[in-house]
């Protein structure tokens, strides 16, 4: 794909990607104070897009970002970039969107000539699988989930459930994850009251006895692929589902566990802090549920990135740190 090439919704306009720029002098820049989504597609066809845009609204609200634009011009602007980038992306590429919007200029620098004044809106379209590289493999060995000692921020301090850019803490948690000895060391946080809360960008899930085990939603991100999974698909299975506090020591003594996001659906985790979890392979439950999840959606999601590692080869998995994982080397 021709970078160059892609076009932003930028406050209004498709502009060049290489120009869609926010000042130096942004509330976001300043305070990380920006809230934002990340969506994808099966088959190009946008999945959930409604649920995240109202997940980013309600973020606005509570952080009394004053964004004129409605929900259903959030959603046009949204097909609106994809349209304008479909024709870059190859036939089993998948549109992954992500949505900021900022609050703009702090008041000082209002009177700068040139700037946009109040709250910007970026809207970029990039393949999927560059989030998702590397990750294929993981579907067949599972995570290592690392409890760290950079817990997570409670929503009496700064509210988890509004999904902001102010997430330092979760950086530090995967810089401290990847001084594990060992490969797929993933960072789990606990909460303050030391209960399993979330990973730095997942939703965290164990299963024990056929029913499915998830953190309250109390200190974490309310993830969509979440809410999915408790929603839709185990009933669509029958499996039971509970939200509730757990410990390290449930995770431990699980017969499996995974993690849930938006741009990989599922993915099992086999071990924490190097102890196996169950039998320390990807157990049956975690299968029936990505299964079931490829059927409703019509693509096999672990082939989909198993098949674009393969493509990308030793490329697949680069030195830079990602969403999920910071690495040293």
């Amino acid at each position: 794909m021709a970078t160059q090439s892609r076009l932003v919704y930028f406050n209004g306009k498709l502009v060049p990607e290489t120009e869609a720029k926010i000042s130096i002098y942004d509330s976001a820049l300043m305070f990380g104070d920006m809230v934002f989504e990340m969506t994808r597609s099966f088959k190009k066809k946008q999945f959930k897009l409604r649920e995240h845009i109202e997940r980013l609204y309600a973020g606005l609200k509570v952080l009394r970002i004053p964004l004129q634009m409605t929900p259903e011009e959030m959603e046009r602007a949204c097909y609106e970039t994809i349209e304008a980038n479909d024709h870059l992306f190859g036939a089993d590429d998948e549109h992954r969107l992500m949505i900021d919007v900022s609050r703009g200029l702090l008041g000082i620098y209002q009177g700068i000539e040139g700037l946009h004044k109040g709250p910007n809106v970026i809207i970029a379209d990039f393949p999927l699988r560059w989030t998702v590289a590397g990750m294929g493999q993981l579907f067949e060995t599972g995570i290592n989930a690392v409890i760290t000692s950079q817990r997570a921020i409670p929503a009496t301090l700064l509210d988890p459930k509004i999904k902001n850019r102010s997430r330092i803490h979760y950086l530090m948690a995967n810089i401290e994850a990847s001084q594990i000895d060992g490969d797929n060391n993933w960072a789990l946080l606990l909460d303050p009251d030391g209960f399993i809360a979330e990973g730095t960008g997942d939703n965290f899930f164990i299963i024990k006895n056929g029913t499915v085990i998830t953190p309250e939603g109390r200190n974490i991100l309310r993830g969509v692929s979440r809410a999915y999974v408790i929603e839709e698909l185990c009933p669509q299975l029958g499996i039971p589902v509970v939200e509730k506090n757990i410990e390290a020591y449930d995770v431990y003594t699980a017969d499996e566990a995974f993690m849930t996001g938006t741009p990989f659906c599922m993915l099992p985790v086999t071990s924490l802090n190097g102890n196996l979890i169950g039998t320390g392979k990807v157990g049956e439950v975690f299968d029936k549920i990505i299964r079931r999840w490829g059927d409703n959606t019509g693509v096999d999601i672990v082939r989909q990135i198993q098949t674009w590692d393969a493509e990308r080869g030793a490329s697949a998995t680069g030195s830079a740190p990602t969403p999920y994982r910071f690495k040293t080397k």
